[in-house]
């Protein structure tokens, strides 16, 4: 009767949290991953660090070369800035060693300090003015040196003006014509996805009229200064400006000519001569790090000095750069390292040039986002329906694929997928679901334990919410310890009287009686009309079930005994309550069939208790307690009933009858009856009856049955000594 309500209450409930709860996570995750906070920015880079830390490039003999102004170059030739001398002589230098690029990772915006002009400034001397200006300008013998070579200047690009904006206005009128031609195809307007400056700082002039190439050294630090981008075009104005890198590859390809393509979304793609080079959408070409190779830098020092080593600069792409801290050009990179700024352009250059892009497709935001909302509707739903341990192996497959996706897309198609937020997203709504399913859990369980514990013990009904796997057909062997009560004379009650009273003082008496029997913690085992049966011990191990058992069946008995005398005084002929309580080993568990079953005990103990009960009768006690009890139980004083022999049975039973449970007006004392039955034992030499003892025994309790003729034990064993016993053994010819 209680499946279905059970059934339809848990099913509404389901239905009603789960598809709300659901619905709101996925929806709440989506719209906060598409908003894009600074914290799941940091996750998600943080992510493709980690990837790259684990899997850096593998560094190939591409031919690249960084020639570094380091601490020794300076320390040969001096501080920093180097006289436009010294740097023509170094692109000359390169020029001869067989340079096929020459990118200088260097702003030239003012003229020399060291100029015969500026020194004319410095020292204010007539003499001198007229000496210095027949020297040569140090920025034109530079501007001499690149002519028809292979030279990338570079210029800055700024989020705003400064300085006076005429003399920019003027700078920009007298540059030459660009080097190159952008040509845009795609989508309208890719370009207005670049990155956008407002003004800039040019190379002088005259260098950049003999230059083959400039390019803006601006890098794309992230919010945490790491460079992990490197933009190829960049916009000014309306102006679309390559950077020192794409520069660079223009002029190893021979071509004067950009391929810009963009969609909806953004750049796709850049081609400059043969190569197409896939970006962002901000045109920006991500950096994968190789590791450290000091095979790829030149000290500038051994250029100037014609020591560089043999085919190191022939034919290569050179950089130059520096890496002295001193000339503060470094940068944060993903390895958690200081790197030089030209490194970075190097890399760019060397990624072009071999093929190995490192991208982050198009549709990743896309992909990542489904998974996200399907993941997280998917687990949130499995962690409110499943166990937890289910839920949780769910939620550890789950985050077993997103990582190995990740690593797959990373390590063999050099995507870079955001695993991160979706993981993220899964723990917590994880955590969210579980939280709620714990709580409907418990509901569920104190709706259980109240509605199943007016059919079933209470114990029985915790035992089963904390251990729903034993709830199977099958038993285990188990000592418990067992009390039968019956009601005396019930069934001649019902005839005489009014049913509806008497099931109502029943209904009393019952409720009563449990009452008693849930405080000791017991286990009731079923009805039968008006009897009771209650084991111990089961379904959880008790270590003092008998001591539980006989002090529930002492506390009965008083209850009994004063709702028998209630109902008496009221005219009603309720009569007294037999109790039986024995111990032993038996099965235990459910027992039935497949549709319907019930759990109980099975074995010769149970029915021991039971006889127990019923020799009250024949014995005029209320209470009955096997030796086996009373073995486990302590400060109980009892009277020794004797050895009884039950019908059916051939081994003797000690029993005893609590004293408490003895009318005390009516009972011969203790001392007295104990002395009596002792002589009822066997020889301990012979172990066989003393006859002269059971002579002893019939004149004692003769003289207990003068004194106390309504004790009952006293009269039965006066009986039976009179008809010949000479033991303390009884045996039952009835139940």
């Amino acid at each position: 009767m209680l499946r279905q309500p059970l059934k339809d209450f848990w099913a509404t409930a389901s239905k009603a949290w789960t598809g709300l709860l659901v619905v709101g996570l996925a929806t709440a995750w989506l719209a906060l991953y598409l908003s894009d906070p600074i914290p799941l920015q940091n996750l998600r880079l943080a992510q493709f660090d980690q990837l790259q830390r684990w899997y850096p490039r593998d560094y190939s003999t591409v031919p690249v070369r960084i020639v570094d102004i380091d601490e020794a170059s300076l320390t040969a030739y001096g501080q920093w800035p180097w006289p436009r001398t010294r740097i023509a002589e170094l692109v000359e230098r390169l020029h001869a060693d067989g340079a096929a690029v020459i990118a200088l990772d260097i702003l030239l915006s003012e003229p020399d300090r060291t100029s015969p002009q500026a020194m004319a400034q410095v020292w204010q001397s007539p003499l001198a003015t007229a000496w210095l200006q027949q020297l040569p300008d140090p920025d034109e013998t530079l501007a001499r040196s690149l002519r028809g070579k292979p030279v990338v200047l570079g210029s800055n690009l700024l989020q705003s003006a400064h300085g006076d904006t005429a003399a920019n206005s003027l700078a920009a009128a007298t540059l030459p014509k660009i080097p190159y031609r952008i040509v845009v195809s795609g989508a309208s307007q890719p370009e207005q996805w670049l990155a956008n400056y407002q003004t800039s700082t040019p190379p002088l002039a005259a260098l950049l009229q003999t230059a083959s190439g400039v390019g803006a050294l601006n890098s794309s630090a992230d919010h945490d200064s790491v460079i992990r981008r490197v933009p190829l075009m960049l916009r000014m104005g309306t102006q679309v400006v390559p950077t020192l890198s794409a520069e660079a590859i223009r002029l190893t390809q021979a071509t004067n000519n950009y391929g810009l393509r963009g969609s909806d979304a953004g750049v796709q793609d850049i081609r400059i001569g043969k190569l197409l080079v896939p970006t962002n959408a901000q045109g920006e070409l991500w950096l994968h790090y190789t590791a450290n190779q000091a095979s790829r830098y030149v000290s500038a020092a051994q250029v100037l000095q014609g020591k560089a080593p043999a085919n190191s600069i022939r034919g290569h792409v050179v950089l130059v750069g520096s890496s002295a801290a001193g000339l503060s050009d470094l940068r944060a990179s993903p390895t958690g390292q200081l790197v030089p700024g030209v490194l970075t352009h190097a890399m760019a250059v060397e990624q072009i040039l071999s093929g190995h892009y490192l991208t982050r497709p198009a549709w990743a935001t896309g992909l990542e986002a489904v998974v996200l909302c399907i993941s997280v509707a998917l687990l949130s739903g499995l962690a409110l329906r499943l166990p937890v341990r289910w839920a949780a192996a769910a939620l550890l497959v789950a985050l077993a694929l997103l990582g190995g996706g990740a690593w797959w897309a990373f390590t063999q198609q050099h995507w870079l997928l955001d695993a991160t937020t979706p993981a993220v997203a899964m723990l917590l709504s994880f955590a969210v679901a579980s939280s709620l399913h714990q709580i409907l859990v418990e509901r569920q369980q104190r709706w259980l334990r109240t509605a199943f514990s007016r059919y079933v013990s209470p114990n029985r009904v915790a035992h089963l919410i904390a251990h729903p796997e034993k709830l199977h057909l099958g038993g285990q062997r188990q000592v418990c310890s067992f009390v039968f009560t019956d009601l005396v004379g019930f069934t001649p009650m019902l005839e005489a009287s009014d049913p509806a009273s008497v099931v109502a003082a029943l209904n009393d008496y019952l409720e009563a009686m449990l009452v008693i029997v849930f405080k000791h913690e017991g286990t009731l085992d079923r009805f039968v009309g008006d009897a009771m049966v209650v084991l111990f011990s089961a379904p959880e191990t008790q270590t003092d079930h008998r001591q539980r058992a006989l002090d529930c069946a002492l506390e009965m008995d008083v209850f009994a005994t004063r709702y028998a005398s209630l109902l008496q005084a009221r005219g009603v002929a309720w009569g007294l309550t037999r109790i039986g309580v024995h111990c032993g080993e038996v099965i235990v568990g459910n027992f039935g069939g497949k549709t319907l079953f019930d759990y109980r005990a099975l074995g010769d103990p149970i029915n021991t208790a039971a006889r127990l009960e019923t020799v009250n009768k024949h014995l005029g006690t209320r209470v009955c307690v096997s030796q086996a009890v009373l073995d486990g139980c302590s400060g109980v004083p009892t009277r020794c009933v004797g050895q009884i022999v039950l019908k059916g049975k051939t081994k003797a039973l000690r029993v005893y009858a609590p004293l408490a449970t003895l009318d005390s007006s009516t009972s011969a004392p203790a001392k007295d009856y104990d002395d009596a039955m002792a002589c009822l034992q066997p020889s301990p030499i012979t172990g066989l009856p003393d006859a002269a003892q059971a002579a002893k025994a019939l004149a004692q309790f003769e003289s207990l049955a003068q004194s106390y003729p309504y004790d009952p034990l006293v009269d039965l064993h006066y009986r039976r000594l009179q008809e010949g016993a000479t033991d303390d053994v009884i045996v039952m010819t009835e139940k």
